[in-house]
């Protein structure tokens, strides 16, 4: 009688296995969404090109206008610097924590020139996501925006807690600033 040699059967079933795994990573890669950065309402591409220009377009913006944004009775000034950092980094060492929170929140813009005369004919472009995906974004403009004691001003409801960002332009003619913030909502 004839013994019977098996092996051939388990290479078959290895190779059928690997050539599965590799069918369904495929799959799950064609159907996973994928989500563009838009700092600054900017492609990353774009971004990455001109962020010099960013820097200094912020540079002069600050030179001939004092701009204030308030979320919560919270100040911030025209500020770029959280984009570098890290979401963990934010939540160990940032003052911009718990900026936020779950459900309603205040957003306030005021800016003045140098003399302290408001300046009411901005362009606002505003947007507000969670850093994981787009299913929470919140897109405003300045006419969002209703204009009270020379404060252009949002009631805002976030429906989550956990991370949120803010980024935006501000644009006075041919002047234009650029915010980014990272934070948290957390319950009120």
């Amino acid at each position: 009688m004839k013994k019977r040699n098996y092996w051939p059967l388990l290479f078959i079933g290895l190779f059928s296995f690997a050539f599965t795994l590799i069918i369904w990573t495929i799959y799950s890669a064609v159907n996973t969404p994928v989500y563009e950065d838009e700092t600054f309402l900017k492609s990353y591409q774009d971004l990455d090109k001109h962020f010099n220009e960013v820097v200094e377009s912020n540079r002069t913006f600050k030179s001939k206008y004092n701009f204030e944004i308030l979320f919560n009775d919270k100040k911030f000034a025209l500020i770029i610097d959280d984009m570098f950092k890290a979401q963990r980094v934010i939540e160990k060492e940032s003052k911009h924590k718990k900026v936020f929170f779950k459900g309603n929140n205040t957003v306030s813009i005021l800016i003045t020139d140098k003399s302290g005369n408001l300046i009411d004919n901005i362009k606002i472009k505003l947007r507000i996501s969670r850093p994981t995906n787009h299913n929470n974004t919140m897109d405003f403009t300045e006419e969002d925006f209703s204009l009270e004691n020379g404060k252009y001003t949002k009631l805002v409801s976030l429906p989550l807690k956990g991370n949120w960002n803010v980024t935006g332009n501000f644009s006075i003619g041919n002047d234009i600033g650029y915010f980014y913030l990272k934070s948290d909502a957390i319950e009120q």
